[in-house]
């Protein structure tokens, strides 16, 4: 626990500077790419930025990696006007956001772990010469390769850092021991795929720094009790690591993703533990129970972890998992692998990629390293309760938004009124996959290809294509965020019970209330409020809420994604 009390106490301390020097680093690529294919320069630019920004080393140390220097100015002689200038120019490209299917994204680490940066480049070439007669993957392969040695010059360079941080005289023999270490592991992993626990952790951390430094958001580290535990387990047999070393040095990462909460914002990392392998045998490992221990030593809201239940797990794992929720952290949030896996392998995924999903952003199912980045949206149900209500038109201005369903005093019953709110939700659900589609269009692939990215997603270079143009595994999935199953399941049956039970109105006064805001409807409004409420195990509400989760599920299980992907449902309950 020193090593991480130190580190809190270290991070804590004030950057030079608010500054973001991130465009100025992309700039020098962008300008020496300028006259090269969109891919190239972009792949130029993440060199540049991953190459020359400063590498940031703490005194305390054991993992490197740090958004100070790339994101935060440390003491760097750039004026304010070279720096707006930079801005302007890594703007005229575009930038890399959600929009742009370039981050809540889990990254390949399988692979990676086993082939090291030297693997991947190797593949890289393999894949030009099967390519060679194709312009466009020649291009792509290329951006790919320009990108991997930019990250493999940032490794060298963190490194080169740590050793020279060591070599100071503020810092106690303990602190250069481990220096020592960050920096040799580190100019280890340049020429040589990891072999050691600690090396395959820190090649892990500086990817996902490097992720952020291109400003990708909500990049998951996925199955880390999994894709670690052969370097554990190995390294534990010959005496190399013990328990409380292992410990301390994913304390010593994960306290580290709350690093950005330095420049105004948070992260969400997820990470995902126990659960089923791909054989479908049980996950749960020591490694799962260190990392519960190193996310509750940090205390901070990051990393989200979540754990994968499933029918067998071990007592003492889910023990551990009700221990650490139990704190007031709220962590890891308990996933349903019987309830998840059947889910994805019903969308086509193989049962084995099914069993390998991890989490990416809060709860999202993702394949590591097999997809796209995730892509979501807000689907405002109860906008379409409305709808059904004034026959398609909006109440606040009147205009025809929706299909013409019917006048409120055209219903006779309940099943009446129910169909009109799903004819209206069906045709929202198709105008919002319109306008989703409108905004695959607006950012196109070529602009804002991911070099970088892709050469950690399945099978992108092995195809040549980028991860958002065809290279991944399977294609890109949309998670249509359904909004407001409470407030549908309250108001129906409110609806259900005040206007066709009891008969205390009819939908034509109703519509004149919801017009008028309730004023000088309060009575009514009070009797509303007193109508059976969702949450409360009561089945006159409830199986309105079973109704709004079936009916999305059919009309956006109709709706395909740009590339052939599913649309999923994403809905949530928050109960406090």
């Amino acid at each position: 626990m020193q090593f991480l009390s130190n580190l809190k106490a270290e991070m804590a301390e004030p950057t030079p500077s608010k500054r973001s020097l991130r465009d100025y680093w992309l700039y020098l690529g962008f300008a020496e790419g300028y006259t090269q294919p969109v891919p190239i320069a972009r792949a130029m630019a993440s060199a540049s930025l991953f190459d020359k920004h400063k590498k940031h080393i703490y005194k305390n140390d054991r993992i490197a990696g740090s958004l100070r220097g790339a994101i935060f100015d440390m003491g760097e002689d750039i004026s304010d006007e070279t720096l707006q200038h930079a801005k302007r120019i890594v703007q005229s490209f575009g930038a890399n956001t959600f929009v742009t299917n370039a981050d809540h994204f889990c990254a390949d680490y399988v692979t990676f772990l086993q082939e090291g940066i030297p693997g991947t480049l190797e593949r890289i070439y393999a894949s030009l010469m099967v390519h060679a007669e194709d312009e466009k993957r020649v291009c792509f392969l290329r951006a790919a390769e320009i990108a991997m040695q930019g990250f493999a010059k940032m490794v060298a360079g963190y490194g080169e850092a740590a050793l020279a941080r060591a070599a100071e005289k503020d810092v106690t023999a303990e602190q250069r021991n481990e220096l020592t270490k960050v920096g040799e592991t580190c100019l280890y992993l340049v020429d040589h795929k990891p072999e050691t626990f600690r090396q395959a952790l820190q090649l892990v951390f500086l990817t996902h720094t490097a992720f952020l430094y291109e400003e990708r958001y909500a990049m998951a580290l996925g199955r880390m009790d999994q894709y670690l535990w052969p370097f554990y387990e190995k390294d534990l047999a010959c005496g190399r690591i013990t328990k409380e070393e292992a410990r301390s040095l994913l304390e010593c990462t994960f306290y580290k993703i709350g690093e950005r909460q330095y420049k105004g914002g948070d992260d969400v990392v997820n990470i995902a533990i126990g659960g089923r392998k791909r054989d479908g045998t049980g996950g749960v490992n020591e490694l799962s129970y260190l990392i519960i221990d190193a996310v509750r030593n940090c205390n901070i809201p990051g990393p989200n972890l979540s754990a994968r239940i499933y029918d067998g797990i071990p007592d003492a794992f889910l023990d551990a998992c009700l221990q650490s929720i139990g704190t007031g952290l709220g962590y890891p949030a308990l996933m349903n692998d019987e309830i998840n896996i059947p889910a994805l392998h019903r969308h086509g995924y193989a049962i084995e990629d099914a069993r390998d999903y991890c989490m990416v952003g809060c709860i999202e199912n993702f394949l590591p390293g097999q997809q796209p980045p995730w892509s979501d949206g807000r689907y405002n149900s109860p906008k379409y309760l409305e709808l059904a209500i004034n026959n398609g038109k909006c109440l606040q201005t009147g205009v025809q938004m929706g299909p013409k369903t019917g006048e409120p005093h055209q219903f006779a019953n309940m099943k009446e009124f129910i169909e009109a709110v799903e004819a209206q939700m069906e045709f929202g659900a198709a105008e919002y996959m319109r306008l989703f589609k409108n905004e695959n269009e607006r950012y196109n692939k070529i602009q804002y290809t991911q070099p970088f990215l892709s050469c950690f997603c399945q099978d992108c270079i092995g195809r040549g294509l980028d991860i958002n143009d065809g290279g991944a595994l399977y294609p890109s999935v949309h998670g249509a965020g359904c909004m407001g199953i409470a407030t549908m399941a309250d108001s129906l049956a409110a609806v259900e019970q005040l206007v066709f039970e009891e008969k205390k109105l009819t939908l034509s006064e109703l519509r004149k209330a919801l017009t008028a805001d309730f004023v000088d409807f309060e009575e009514l409004h009070k009797e509303l409020l007193q109508a059976p409420k969702y949450g409360n195990n009561d089945d006159r509400v409830d199986k309105y809420a079973v109704w709004y989760v079936e009916v999305h599920d059919k009309i956006f299980s109709h709706h395909r994604t740009w590339d052939g992907g599913a649309v999923y449902t994403a809905i949530a309950s928050n109960v406090n």
